[in-house]
C-alpha cells in the first residue's frame, strides 16, 4: 500500500521562501505514488519505437510558447539531444531511419567467408578422422582373417580406385 507523503513549503529548513497566495495557508503537495527503491542488477537500455519517436516529434513541433518543449521532455523523461537526433533521422529518411540500430560490430562479407572456411576445415578434419578409423578397422579385419586362415574375397580390378 503506497504511503502518502505531505510536505509543506513552510517546513523546508534553509530553503528560499516561496511566494504563496496567503501566509496563513501553506501550499501542500500530495505524492500518491512511492517510487520503487530497488535497483536492478543490470541497467536496461531504453528503446523507442518509430511510432513513439514520431509522436514525440509532432508534440514538440506543436508546442507553442516558452517552456513547452521543456515540459514535454520532462514529462516523457527525454533529453533535448534525443529530439535533435530524431529530427535529424526524420529529415534523412522515413520510418526506417527512426528504428533502433543493432549495436556492436557489423558482419562484413570477409567475416562470412572466414566463418565458412572455418566450418569447412572442421568438417574436413572430422571426415579425415572417420576415414582413419575406417582404415584401421579394415586393417584389423585383414589381420584377424590372416590369423584365422579365412580368405577374403577381393574386389574385381575395375572397382579398385
Amino acid at each position: 500500500m503506497p504511503v502518502r507523503m505531505l510536505k509543506t513549503i513552510s517546513e523546508g529548513v534553509g530553503a528560499r521562501r516561496a511566494s504563496t497566495p496567503s501566509e496563513t495557508e501553506p501550499t501542500t503537495f500530495h505524492f500518491d505514488v512511492v517510487p520503487d527503491p530497488e535497483v536492478s542488477d543490470k541497467a536496461v537500455r531504453r528503446q523507442f519505437t518509430a511510432k513513439y519517436k514520431l509522436s514525440v516529434l509532432q508534440q514538440a513541433d506543436a508546442c507553442a510558447g516558452s517552456g513547452g518543449v521543456a515540459a514535454l521532455l520532462r514529462r516523457e523523461g527525454l533529453y533535448s539531444s534525443n529530439l535533435k537526433t530524431w529530427r535529424h533521422q526524420r529529415d534523412l529518411g522515413t520510418l526506417e531511419a527512426l528504428t533502433p540500430k543493432q549495436r556492436g560490430r557489423k558482419p562484413s562479407p570477409h567475416d562470412l567467408a572466414t566463418q565458412e572456411n572455418t566450418q569447412l576445415r572442421k568438417e574436413n578434419a572430422r571426415l579425415a578422422n572417420r576415414l582413419k578409423q575406417a582404415e584401421l578397422i579394415i586393417d584389423v579385419q585383414k589381420k584377424v582373417s590372416q590369423i584365422l586362415g579365412i580368405t577374403m574375397a577381393t574386389p574385381p580390378e575395375n572397382e579398385i580406385d
